[in-house]
């Protein structure tokens, strides 16, 4: 049980608003400790980790780009954009995106989005430029609009990417049910995986729809 507590380290660093970085370093060296593990080999362990994994790579090619599309106006015309469709408004634009997200990621295309690349350059402001339409936003509601631009790609990407039977979550469900002794294809783990996705929408969608009211009782109170 002690090998548990570096999920208590992660849940401490996170509520009193560490930084997030150092919290899951110091709980992977808890963790390790916790083991019997000794800190030179957790250290090598985090080094091989970082020196394999090609999402390093990656980041460093995405936010160059994003940066250089953001300073040329990527955000204004997403803004701009949306703003032209007057029956748009922000819980209808985010359950376009979740059931975009759930699609894409069950077809295995988990980069297409991402807070990095989609979230914060194109979802986010035209979520906002949506709400603008009637009338300016206050700080607490554009940061509400942000956490549920947010919160769409997080669970369309989680819910839909066990669709895909090769991806790495599938994997891992199936590699800790065989420790545990039981046999079960990814095939079957992905086509089981859907009902929940379909459940996840519906559930989700209905929030989404949901958010309009309270951003519209807000502004009411507001006014």
């Amino acid at each position: 049980m002690l090998v548990l507590s570096g999920v208590l380290v992660v849940i401490v660093g996170f509520a009193v608003g560490l930084n997030p970085l150092l919290v899951v370093t110091v709980a992977g060296f808890v963790t390790g400790i916790a083991a019997g593990i000794h800190p030179l080999a957790v250290l090598a362990d985090f080094g091989h980790a970082f020196i394999t994994s090609r999402y390093v790579a990656i980041v460093w090619l995405v936010v160059p780009v994003i940066g250089l599309l953001e300073r040329v106006g990527l955000r204004e015309r997403a803004q701009t954009l949306i703003a032209n469709f007057h029956t748009a408004t922000v819980g209808r634009l985010l359950l376009v995106y979740l059931l975009f997200r759930q699609i894409t990621a069950a077809l295995g295309l988990l980069s297409i989005g991402g807070h990095a690349q989609m979230v914060r350059p194109l979802i986010a402001p035209m979520a906002e430029a949506a709400a603008e339409k009637n009338g300016p936003l206050d700080e607490d509601t554009r940061m509400i609009i942000r956490a549920n631009a947010a919160a769409a790609d997080n669970i369309g990407a989680f819910f839909g990417e066990d669709i895909f039977v090769a991806m790495g979550s599938i994997l891992l469900i199936r590699g800790v049910l065989q420790l545990n002794g039981i046999n079960v294809q990814p095939i079957s783990l992905a086509v089981w995986a859907i009902p929940t996705a379909v459940l996840t929408f519906l559930i989700h969608g209905a929030r989404l729809l949901l958010l309009d009211r309270r951003l519209q009782r807000a502004r009411e109170v507001r006014s």
